[in-house]
């Protein structure tokens, strides 16, 4: 018994020290990040996520600058029956750049890199189906990502413990294509 308290509170302490070692983007600004973005590549140790990792599509996200530092995001995921989409609002916590999303379940959404005008790496902690995953994702401006966003990407997942069998490059789909991709 007492060597499974002492395993669960070493776990707690790891991810503790893991979340406070992925820094966010120095003085992220909302407003620059606001705008279309595609969602080219994911890299994640979440068991769903690895089942289906071969049958996603690269969704998009319209993101908002909204009050307080969060944003509002506008999320569509094309799959093969049709476009799904999910609004939520990105609720900042601690610094710019960092979040909570409780209507998806993400316990820590944090904007470790991007250059505002083409490409974001993003770090997500979630729960999903009761347990705990690392998810990185790479955002595009456009349908392409270019050799320098790929590159910070592939850079920064395995610094989280991700390694590169866990990562897809996502085709684009026209399952949403009907529906407004432009920022609202």
């Amino acid at each position: 018994m007492k060597s499974v308290v002492l395993a669960q509170v070493l776990l707690l302490l790891w991810v503790s020290t893991a979340w406070a070692e992925v820094l966010v983007q120095p003085d992220f600004d909302a407003k620059k990040f606001s705008g279309l973005w595609f969602v080219v590549s994911m890299v994640s140790d979440c068991k769903v996520f690895l089942g289906k990792k071969d049958h996603l599509l690269m969704p998009t996200m319209a993101v908002t600058a909204a009050a307080e530092g969060n944003l509002s995001v506008h999320q569509q995921f094309p799959g093969a029956d049709g476009c799904r989409q999910v609004d939520a609002v990105f609720v900042r916590v601690g610094s710019q750049g960092h979040f909570r999303v409780p209507a998806l379940g993400f316990l820590d959404v944090r904007i470790v890199n991007t250059d505002y005008s083409s490409f974001a790496v993003v770090y997500i902690y979630k729960e999903l189906e009761g347990a705990l995953s690392t998810m990185v994702q790479l955002y595009s401006r456009t349908e392409e990502a270019s050799p320098q966003a790929l590159k910070a990407f592939q850079d920064f997942y395995p610094t989280v413990g991700l390694p590169h069998d866990m990562m897809v490059m996502l085709p684009k789909s026209d399952a949403c294509s009907s529906g407004d991709k432009k920022a609202r």
